[in-house]
């Protein structure tokens, strides 16, 4: 007999972290959602790497996922990425977006780029947006994401994600940005 709902909600941060990821596994996806933000904040690197499952991990609430530590953000593997609900990569901390992968950053979904935060979008990396962003991702971005880029970000752009970018996008664009 499995635990219910109630028992795994109701597990300690510690107990959590003590789960084995076959364990981790093995939770109905209903599990998960009812897991409370500190025991999301608990999941070892390992535990979501190898044991939480994409159903798993798209079924987890917004405040779940943005208690995934930065550690955490970087052990999603880019299936774990794309499965992220757009809310969920809208509430996205800015610590969280810098810490993924570049692999899951081109593995995001471009309406998920168009959803992001300006903070979202400025916390990218030099790498996250030279390796990781795709030119239909660099084409999804708000005006005010386009214009949140780094300085950095900007320069570190490819041939290809300039060319990428729309009117309006580059009108967007700060002075010290074009000078980049």
């Amino acid at each position: 007999v499995a635990l219910r709902t109630d028992q795994v909600a109701a597990l300690k941060t510690s107990q959590v972290a003590s789960l084995t990821t076959d364990q981790v596994a093995a939770l109905e996806t209903r599990d998960v959602a009812a897991l409370t933000s500190a025991s999301i904040g608990a999941l070892t690197t390992d535990q979501i790497s190898k044991g939480l499952t994409t159903d798993q991990v798209a079924s987890m609430t917004t405040a779940g996922v943005t208690a995934l530590t930065t550690s955490g953000m970087a052990a999603l593997t880019t299936d774990q990425v794309v499965a992220l609900r757009t809310d969920q990569v809208a509430a996205l901390k800015t610590n969280q977006v810098a810490a993924l992968t570049t692999d899951g950053t081109a593995a995001l979904e471009t309406r998920d780029i168009a959803a992001m935060t300006t903070a979202g979008v400025g916390a990218l990396t030099t790498d996250q947006v030279s390796k990781g962003l795709t030119t239909d991702q660099i084409a999804a971005l708000t005006t005010a994401g386009a214009a949140a880029l780094t300085t950095a970000g900007i320069a570190a752009l490819t041939t290809d994600q300039v060319v990428a970018l729309r009117t309006d996008q580059v009108a967007a664009l700060k002075t010290n940005q074009v000078a980049a």
